[in-house]
């Protein structure tokens, strides 16, 4: 069987890969597949994450075992019908953990043909690959003007009387 698997670059332009693997291929192949697709380097660490539908990040599946015990599993020790049972199944996938590329990983297709051809295949490419891992927006807190984190603008650290409730003993 061959699984046709949607790789969409966390940015916001849409940029997209579908890539084909064998089902008995493992976790690691997909990867080898997603550096050769968007033309990573490949040197960094990366890891898969279990997602459900919300995109919410699970458990973590690793390039390389980093515990000293090898009791952790690795990429090559999932095949992809096993991370990808049923159409519609995903994953997150992040590659360097300093730049944080990320990826959204979504079975799209199940077909089943013979295999005649080397894969990982890409099969189909949409957009432009930035040339660095597209940046994160985060909501910043400005303390100073935030009204709902000061119900009481005449309140102030300082003012306030820690030790009140504390019994002290003169006798000691």
């Amino acid at each position: 069987m061959i699984y046709k698997i949607r790789v969409i670059l966390d940015t916001k332009d849409d940029v997209f890969r579908d890539i084909e693997v064998r089902d008995k291929q493992t976790l690691f192949t997909l990867y080898k597949g997603i550096m050769s697709a968007f033309s990573l380097q490949g040197e960094e660490l990366a890891s898969f994450y279990d997602s459900d539908q919300n995109w919410n990040q699970g458990r973590e599946i690793p390039l390389e075992d980093m515990d000293n015990e090898d009791s952790d599993q690795t990429m090559a020790d999932f095949y992809i019908h096993e991370s990808f049972p049923q159409i519609g199944s995903r994953m997150i996938f992040v590659y360097d953990y300093m730049e944080m590329w990320t990826f959204f990983v979504e079975l799209m297709e199940i077909e089943e043909k013979k295999a005649v051809l080397n894969y990982p295949l890409t099969v189909y490419r949409y957009g432009i690959v930035p040339l660095k891992a597209p940046k994160k927006s985060m909501d910043v807190i400005n303390l100073e003007d935030d009204e709902d984190l000061m119900a009481d603008d005449d309140a102030a650290f300082d003012d306030l009387d820690l030790d009140s409730d504390i019994e002290i003993d003169d006798d000691i």
